[in-house]
């Protein structure tokens, strides 16, 4: 008789582990943190393809650039999506973070927009100039304003360029840094701003319509999923990835997104 017990636990033991462990096989959900247009645009739409392998993907939404890496960065979520990679590569830099690059999805060009002027030639002498106030995006809008030929910024500068690496300025143009989720809301009290896609975007601005420049399809500022380093292999990851790596983002972005504001790089 108690024999015939203990092999009863044991299989009762045995029986609990396998349907805990299919119990947690099932349920796999990824947490990925996104500003609103267009990074969780795209997930929303692979939510039911990820529902689809087993992947219960929640998507939270933030409106800065600096809450989501903190988010990743203590696990408090698994991914997120909404920066390009100079910037993930500079915040780990100044924070000593450990969040690397799990797979390229989008350009969004970078452009200035102007509310009072048509086109550059309008700009007038010492026009202000509002620009992204973070080193990677500040020294991006730089840059595209070199390309425009409106400032020539000293040597080796590169993307962390700032006002003050200006070497030479012929129209005296003035800039204010601001807070690049606030740029859309300042533009009519500047005479012109540096906006990024994903911010330009909700504000109705198209870049090949509404910009006076707008960066090149040559960008290096490629959209990326990111993680906290050693989760970039991770099933899940690589099924989110393949999910916005596929044709129905790419055909979503071509319909919604026909003036350029949004370019796929797969």
């Amino acid at each position: 008789m108690k024999k015939i017990v203990t092999i009863l636990l044991v299989s009762l033991v045995a029986l609990t582990t396998i349907f805990a462990a299919g119990s947690k096989e099932s349920v796999n959900t990824l947490t990925v943190g996104a500003t609103p247009e267009p990074h969780a645009v795209l997930l929303n739409l692979v939510v039911e393809d990820l529902a689809a392998e087993g992947i219960t993907l929640k998507v939270v939404e933030f409106t800065d650039y600096v809450t989501p890496n903190k988010a990743l960065e203590d696990g408090q979520i698994d991914a997120n999506f909404f920066q390009h990679i100079p910037y993930l590569e500079s915040f780990n830099k100044e924070q000593g973070y450990h969040l690397v690059n799990a797979g390229g999805i989008h350009i969004e060009p970078i452009a200035l927009y102007s509310r009072s002027v048509k086109n550059l030639s309008e700009l007038g002498q010492g026009a202000t100039i509002a620009i992204p106030n973070d080193p990677t995006n500040g020294g991006r809008a730089l840059l595209l304003l070199e390309s425009a030929n409106l400032i020539t910024l000293k040597d080796g500068a590169g993307i962390t360029a700032t006002p003050y690496d200006i070497k030479d300025n012929p129209k005296g143009l003035k800039f204010r840094e601001i807070e690049a989720a606030s740029l859309p809301r300042v533009l009519s009290d500047v005479d012109a701003a540096v906006i990024n896609g994903n911010y330009a975007i909700p504000a109705g601005l198209k870049a090949n319509k509404d910009g006076l420049v707008v960066e090149g399809a040559d960008s290096p500022y490629v959209n990326v999923v990111a993680v906290k380093e050693g989760s970039e292999n991770d099933p899940a990851i690589k099924a989110l990835v393949k999910a916005l790596q596929s044709k129905k983002i790419k055909d979503y972005v071509a319909k919604t997104y026909p003036n350029g504001e949004v370019v796929v790089v797969f």
